[in-house]
């Protein structure tokens, strides 16, 4: 008889520095408006957006200046393993363990590269084994914590017994760019944070949830919705679609097909997790899923407060709502890149 995977924790891992939302649309106006003529058209999108704060990993001071890829690259590295360590440590206390107990890691970041890869840089101050596998995930975008959490599951399965640590790691606003602004960058400027989240998983171990399905469902012909261009100056947003009234539409028999595949339907999920890509995308996944308006709490308060974070902010949102206490069976959702929604299916303990 299979083992069911569990995650036994769950923790998370915010930079030093805030940003009122406020102060980052007068910092925008300032410096984004003498280089886009229509900034002004642009400029509600700071209070529309959601965003109350977020946290950056370098002072406000450090962004205004004009930054080349090695420059950010090297922030990347040095912030993105300060987080991974701290989410991580935060991560394995909860479950009683150490960094040397953990037999695989995934790591999730597509805001950097680093190579040797984030949990290779963190292997010494972590304390994991010289046999301990790495599994480095490259490329998922916001959908990154929900595939990564299918990906560590399906590990964890794999091979009953073995413990399985999860750091997803994200520094959105080392995207931040000054050189030639487009509109998708002035919604970037708004919405962006950056930010760490870790779980572990492991399959006949008692936790505070369960996970009972994956699934995933990429759109053809949807590659140019959401990406990264790379430039001299560091990455670059596209957003060449408009991702609310795609989900509202597009959604729904997606999600139908992939829990059909776990003999469910949308009826039979008592709660949503999911990834708040911005207010119009969390009122479109509202209308999609016909959870109706405000439904998505917890997803409003990790955007007002954290700002989008990609990969780590669904995983944020999975803490808040299980602090709150776990809906007897769940799904956590998210959008990315490809263009793909991404679920785990989660039973309370």
């Amino acid at each position: 008889m299979a083992h069911p995977v569990r995650l036994l924790s769950l923790a998370t891992a915010s930079p030093p520095h805030d940003l009122p939302q406020d102060q980052a649309s007068d910092l925008a106006r300032a410096i984004l408006a003498p280089r886009f003529p229509g900034f002004e058209h642009m400029a509600p999108v700071f209070t529309t957006a959601g965003v109350r704060k977020r946290q950056l990993t370098m002072p406000i001071d450090w962004y205004l200046q004009p930054r080349s890829w090695p420059d950010r690259m090297a922030v990347y590295v040095e912030g993105a393993v300060e987080l991974f360590v701290t989410a991580a440590e935060r991560a394995l206390a909860e479950a009683g363990l150490r960094g040397c107990d953990v037999d695989a890691i995934v790591t999730v970041s597509s805001t950097g590269i680093a190579t040797p890869s984030l949990e290779a840089l963190a292997m010494g101050r972590l304390g994991f084994r010289s046999d301990a596998a790495r599994v480095p995930v490259f490329g998922l975008g916001c959908a990154g914590g929900a595939t990564g959490l299918a990906l560590a599951a399906r590990l964890a399965k794999s091979e009953p017994g073995a413990v399985v640590l999860l750091v997803c790691v994200e520094l959105c606003s080392l995207a931040f760019r000054m050189d030639e602004p487009s509109k998708a960058d002035i919604v970037a400027t708004a919405l962006f944070g950056d930010g760490a989240a870790a779980c572990v998983l492991r399959a006949g171990e008692t936790g505070f949830a369960e996970v009972s399905g994956v699934a995933e469902h990429t759109w053809p012909d949807t590659l140019d919705i959401m990406g990264w261009r790379v430039d001299p100056e560091g990455l670059g947003v596209i957003f060449a679609r408009s991702i609310p009234p795609f989900a509202r539409k597009k959604l729904r028999p997606a999600m139908d097909q992939m829990l059909a595949g776990q003999a469910l339907g949308v009826p039979d999920i008592d709660r949503f997790v999911c990834h708040p890509g911005g207010m119009k995308v969390i009122e479109a996944l509202e209308g999609a899923l016909d959870l109706g308006q405000g439904a998505l709490d917890h997803e409003r308060t990790v955007l007002a407060d954290h700002g989008n974070m990609s990969a780590p902010t669904v995983l944020f949102v999975l803490d808040r709502t299980r602090r709150a206490g776990m809906a007897r069976r769940s799904v956590l959702t998210a959008l990315g890149p490809g263009f793909t929604a991404s679920t785990v299916t989660l039973l309370a303990a």
